[in-house]
């Protein structure tokens, strides 16, 4: 029996080991743009959905997603970083199931952490035992090295937009930098608080027209959050608005934000450079390599300025 148990248990940690995490940096150069309010609602949205979700709160020196969910974590990613413990003892949990990685704040000194220390904090993620679908980072506003390392090793980037000209002006500035200097080319792009449908995709349109002509770089438009006074009543109560206001326009914009997310074709090989979860990639690749490919799903279209 004891030996039964050890194979199942290998088997099962093989098997975990073998399935890919899609990890997704949310991001928009700008701050205000309202990412850390995009980061928690989706991740909400998305465990709902019954993904395993996990949240990162990459703003390092300044982290708020524990204000936004009323959470008190004991422990941060700077006592992670000092070897007080381990990245799975910090780890909390959240609204819906989701796991919640806190950050420091008013940390300066994480605000300013070394490539190195970048990278020791991306590889501790492979190390954990944590069965995992999903993890979102939240990213600090600007175009630090921070806010780069981060990104570039995430899988997908949601940038997050709004009415502002500083707005798509960052935005394009960080799009530029990560494509010319990191080679990421596909960018999801969102419209946050917007008054209308029509007002979102005119500021993603306002963002393709330039990208188109001075980058080599491809836009999905994946929605747009309305303004809404639901989600500054949420935020006040410390809560998601998808848990709090589930009726409300800016949950049913987020509930399918994270319908489509789940529908973004799943990559299962490493990209060549630092990633989160590389290990798994690597795992899965192997593991899948006698099976038949998947057919594409009807709406995985990435050509320049789609909307769909």
């Amino acid at each position: 029996m004891l030996m039964s148990e050890a194979r199942i248990d290998q088997a099962s940690g093989l098997r975990q080991m073998a399935h890919p995490v899609r990890v997704v940096a949310i991001t928009g150069g700008k701050g205000g743009v309202g990412k850390t309010n995009v980061s928690v609602n989706l991740a909400v949205a998305l465990a709902n959905q019954g993904q395993k979700v996990m949240l990162l709160d990459a703003d390092l020196g300044l982290a708020n997603i524990d204000v936004l969910l009323g959470l008190q974590p004991t422990y941060n990613l700077a006592h992670v970083v000092n070897g007080e413990c381990s990245l799975e003892d910090i780890i909390i949990p959240g609204p819906a199931g989701i796991k919640v990685v806190p950050a420091a704040s008013g940390a300066r000194a994480m605000a300013h952490l070394s490539p190195a220390e970048h990278a020791g904090l991306i590889h501790a993620f492979s190390k954990l035992g944590t069965a995992l679908d999903v993890l979102l980072i939240d990213t600090a506003a600007g175009i630090s090295d921070s806010v780069i390392s981060f990104t570039r090793a995430a899988q997908e980037v949601l940038m997050v937009v709004c009415d502002e000209p500083a707005s798509i002006t960052d935005a394009y500035a960080l799009i530029k930098i990560l494509s010319r200097d990191h080679r990421l080319h596909r960018f999801h792009i969102l419209a946050n608080m917007a008054r209308s449908i029509q007002e979102g995709r005119e500021l993603y349109d306002k963002l393709v027209k330039v990208t188109n002509q001075f980058l080599d770089v491809t836009l999905e438009f994946s929605g747009v959050v309305p303004y809404d006074d639901c989600l500054r009543k949420a935020v006040k109560k410390q809560s998601a608005v998808v848990s709090s206001y589930p009726r409300s326009k800016s949950a049913a914009a987020f509930i399918h934000l994270a319908q489509k997310a789940i529908r973004w074709p799943m990559r299962r090989e490493p990209g060549g450079h630092l990633e989160f979860f590389v290990e798994r990639l690597v795992q899965s690749s192997l593991y899948v390599v006698d099976r038949p490919a998947k057919k594409a799903y009807a709406g995985d279209s990435y050509s320049k300025g789609e909307l769909s």
